[in-house]
């Protein structure tokens, strides 16, 4: 990691700049696969996995009751009692019918909360899939009520899907799981194709591919996206009473996510940011993903700062997906955070708590866009309708008031619709 000490706050906001592939190259390859998707539909996705999965697929698709196997019961315990607690927290979340609102004597307006039809998840696979993003976007698309679910994830050389991830899209209610990754997978979930049905909005984290492609396919009018959700970021503030061996480790946690991570160390105590660097050292010799996670401590840094104020102002820019508190103060420093996407308060709240089973969201926005941008949540598959009702007592309340405003504008007819229903 880099370390820098006592930066000038004009220096701060190049600190925060994310490490990015060549954007120009990212964008040819994201176009080239997007149209291929489009005018080639499951002979693109077979060719796809052929390329960068290195699997031949008969079918794009599988049944989650036939691929249904016995996993070990830990692990299933495991996801069984993660599911109850992301459900306990996001049904919480589950939104009521507005009240109906009088704006005039006889204008009623009110709002309700209506599920989106089609919702697509994405759940990133290779060598370690992550199986409890399963969890994260099942569990509320099926709670706010969303009538087609399509999950997209890479195919497997051995299985085709991780059978743990059948067991959690079991326990979602997800009947059906599609064998696609990468950007071609959010292409087809997209635009639709022959095996694969198209969504009005995508979900999921993943690389700077599937990100990038979310991104363009949204920018491009074509579908709705959740958030931005690109490489795993995580920003821990530490003072002196912070144990290292807790840092380091919660470090190492998203570093191993990928080498295109970050993670940042903010603290005001020197001598505690040479303790953590000689954990990252030994630590990281134990990680059976050393080599990714020595990648991502290329991206990454640590920051000296004078004191912890300045260290959440820091943090604040940077904007993380993951905030770690780790200091003597922690409850009163995160009454501070106006920027991240999922804040862990105290040394004993590791970030791995909220990716997997304290019951929070892990889909999270990165990349800065935590200053704009909430986690998924129940509220993210659903969208709001307005309506309003008004009778003859409240047209003649308000019409003037519309035919006014109307005029003002320069837009008869409008004015004209509302003067019709009065003469």
């Amino acid at each position: 990691m880099k370390v820098y000490k006592r930066p000038l706050v004009s220096e701060w906001s190049d600190l925060c700049k994310r490490p990015v592939r060549d954007p120009e190259e990212l964008q040819k390859s994201l176009l080239d696969i997007l149209s291929n998707v489009r005018e080639q539909g499951d002979l693109a996705l077979r060719s796809y996995a052929e390329k960068f999965d290195g699997v031949t697929l008969d079918s794009l698709s599988i049944a989650t009751d036939e691929a249904l196997v016995d996993i070990p019961e830990t692990l299933s315990d495991s996801l069984k009692r993660a599911y109850d607690a992301i459900t306990l927290f996001h049904e919480a979340q589950l939104p009521e019918q507005g009240p109906v609102i009088e704006t005039y004597r006889g204008v009623r307006c009110w709002r309700k909360p209506v599920p989106i039809q089609a919702v697509g998840l994405y759940v990133p696979g290779g060598s370690a899939p992550l199986i409890s993003t399963v969890l994260m976007l099942g569990v509320p698309a099926k709670i706010a009520g969303c009538p087609v679910r399509v999950l997209c994830t890479p195919p497997q050389k051995e299985t085709l899907v991780h059978p743990a991830i059948v067991y959690a899209a079991k326990l979602c209610g997800i009947e059906q799981i599609y064998l696609s990754g990468g950007a071609q997978a959010i292409a087809a979930m997209a635009y639709g194709t022959e095996s694969i049905p198209e969504v009005d909005k995508i979900f999921g984290p993943g690389n700077q591919f599937v990100d990038g492609a979310k991104r363009i396919l949204s920018g491009a009018g074509k579908v709705a996206i959740d958030l931005p959700a690109g490489p795993s970021e995580l920003l821990v503030v530490a003072d002196s009473t912070a144990p290292p061996e807790f840092v380091a480790a919660d470090l190492l946690s998203q570093a191993e996510h990928g080498g295109d991570s970050q993670v940042v160390l903010v603290t005001e105590c020197e001598e505690l940011l040479s303790s953590v660097q000689r954990a990252l050292a030994t630590q990281l010799e134990t990680l059976p993903r050393k080599a990714i996670a020595s990648e991502a401590l290329t991206n990454s840094f640590a920051v000296l700062l004078s004191d912890l104020d300045e260290a959440m102002a820091f943090s604040n820019t940077y904007a993380p997906e993951h905030l770690i508190l780790q200091t003597e103060n922690a409850e009163e420093l995160a009454s501070c955070v106006v920027n991240a996407g999922s804040v862990f308060v105290g040394s004993l709240t590791p970030e791995s708590a909220g990716d997997y089973a304290s019951g929070t969201n892990h889909t999270l926005p990165t990349a800065a866009a935590a200053k704009a941008y909430s986690g998924v949540g129940v509220d993210s598959f659903m969208k709001w309708i307005t309506f309003q009702s008004i009778d003859s007592e409240g047209l003649k309340e308000i019409g003037p008031v519309i035919q006014t405003l109307a005029s003002a504008e320069e837009l008869e007819a409008h004015r004209q619709a509302v003067f019709r229903r009065l003469i």
